[in-house]
């Protein structure tokens, strides 16, 4: 289980989250939706341990990461976590298995051999065989995520994050990504944490939906709740209405 409680983060003079609170419980999938800028991809690097909240606390299993100061022991907790990002981050001079492996190699004493038996298991239950020579710039965008995926996936991670998935690639493919996510979940038993603008996406692949706004979060329940809200905020949002109580000044990237 993962919990946030009153997580405060400020850069400068722009205020990201104030005593923002949210329960992830563990094996399902939350969705996290809000406009540009408003903070989604900033609280899952709060979640890994890559940013550090200005106060609050950050429970991973009843661990505060908030609270650890040897990066030792934080790197153990990442070793939990798998991420997709937003562009995949595949290492452009590397080839595909050795960006796949490459917290194997980094991480582990296993041998090349062991490492690519690995990296061509994950390659499989992304859909992808035989590519393992081929450099990302090769790939197509959906090739990319698809090789991303595999990486986040080959240290075993109790849980994936997910940076914006379908961002950037055709609709035929972003549904693919999407039922990827739903098999992947249900494969390998995993906490699944998407942040999206995709709607269609959010609603496919849910267990909850959380929306963030102003610095908190201001509604989460299951799709089919987030579909029949009365909240005007979140209403406006998932509908897309350019009228209504968001402004287009809030959509201010961070």
């Amino acid at each position: 289980m993962i919990e946030i409680i009153n997580l405060c983060k400020s850069f400068g003079p722009r205020r990201v989250f104030h005593n923002l609170n949210l329960t992830i419980a563990t094996g399902e999938t939350l969705v996290i939706i809000g406009r540009s800028g408003a903070g989604k991809s900033v609280l899952l690097k709060h979640i890994v341990g890559l940013i550090r909240p200005d106060s609050g606390q950050i429970l991973i299993d009843g661990v505060d990461i908030c609270s650890i100061r040897s990066i030792t022991e934080v790197d153990k907790i990442r070793m939990k976590f798998g991420m997709l990002f937003q562009g995949a981050a595949l290492f452009d001079s590397l080839s595909v298995w050795e960006n796949v492996g490459f917290a194997l190699i980094q991480h582990t004493s296993m041998s090349e051999e062991e490492i690519r038996h690995r990296v061509r298991e994950c390659l499989t239950l992304v859909g992808l065989k035989g590519i393992e020579e081929m450099k990302p710039a090769e790939l197509s965008g959906g090739m990319r995520k698809r090789v991303g995926l595999a990486r986040a996936i080959c240290m075993n991670p109790e849980t994936l994050f997910y940076d914006e998935p379908t961002t950037g690639i055709d609709p035929i493919m972003a549904d693919a990504i999407t039922d990827l996510i739903i098999d992947l979940h249900d494969k390998l038993r995993v906490t699944s944490i998407v942040v999206t603008h995709d709607m269609i996406s959010a609603y496919k692949v849910a267990s909850r939906i959380a929306m963030l706004y102003a610095g908190k979060i201001i509604e989460v329940g299951t799709p089919e709740q987030i579909r029949n809200t009365q909240n005007p905020i979140v209403k406006q949002f998932i509908t897309g209405a350019a009228v209504g109580p968001i402004t287009e000044a809030e959509g201010l990237a961070i």
